[in-house]
């Protein structure tokens, strides 16, 4: 095949590279205010600003915790009442078989088990890890982000994405780059 035969990478998105947080959270307040909203930032730092300008503010880890607490409570309560009153009843000093006070503390036990396991893999399923690989890996400048360089990544699976319109948007903003991101 010959070079004119080639067709060109597809696009994952337009990587702008800024000096300062203040002109990220601009650009990125810029972009989410014209209508993108598949967009991230990167930063070598914890922003908060950035977060929130990219329209990044619900979580749905408390409520992923709550459902493993709840979950690991009934299961543990389960257990002991399935062991103490079907499986195997013993009666211990005429106590009936389902004491439920005796219950409480292997039952709130489970439920922090079952909040803290579902935190950790909701929280990793969430952030969709763990990815060895990512494309904007491919951007030259992307390891600079966690130094000194603050970078907003527009993909181009947003509705609103044309790769011409999107770069000429994005050099409103004085960026000291912009470049694709090849997949």
């Amino acid at each position: 095949m010959t070079a004119s035969h080639l067709t060109s990478s597809p696009v994952y998105g337009l990587m702008a590279e800024f000096e300062t947080p203040t002109d990220l959270v601009h650009a990125a307040k810029g972009a989410f205010e014209a209508g993108y909203r598949k967009m991230d930032t990167y930063t070598p730092y914890p922003l908060e600003e950035a977060a929130e300008a990219i329209g990044a503010h619900h979580n749905r880890v408390p409520l992923i915790c709550l459902i493993g607490a709840i979950l690991g409570m009934c299961g543990g309560y389960s257990l002991e009442y399935w062991v103490s009153v079907v499986n195997y009843p013993i009666n211990v000093g005429g106590k009936p078989f389902h004491a439920w006070p005796a219950f409480i503390p292997v039952t709130f036990e489970c439920a922090i088990l079952g909040a803290s396991l579902a935190t950790v893999f909701g929280m990793l399923a969430l952030n969709g890890l763990p990815q060895p690989y990512h494309p904007v890996f491919n951007s030259p400048n992307f390891v600079r982000a966690s130094r000194d360089r603050f970078f907003l990544c527009i993909e181009s699976q947003d509705p609103k994405f044309r790769l011409d319109d999107t770069r000429r948007f994005l050099q409103d903003f004085h960026p000291s780059e912009i470049t694709e991101v090849p997949y």
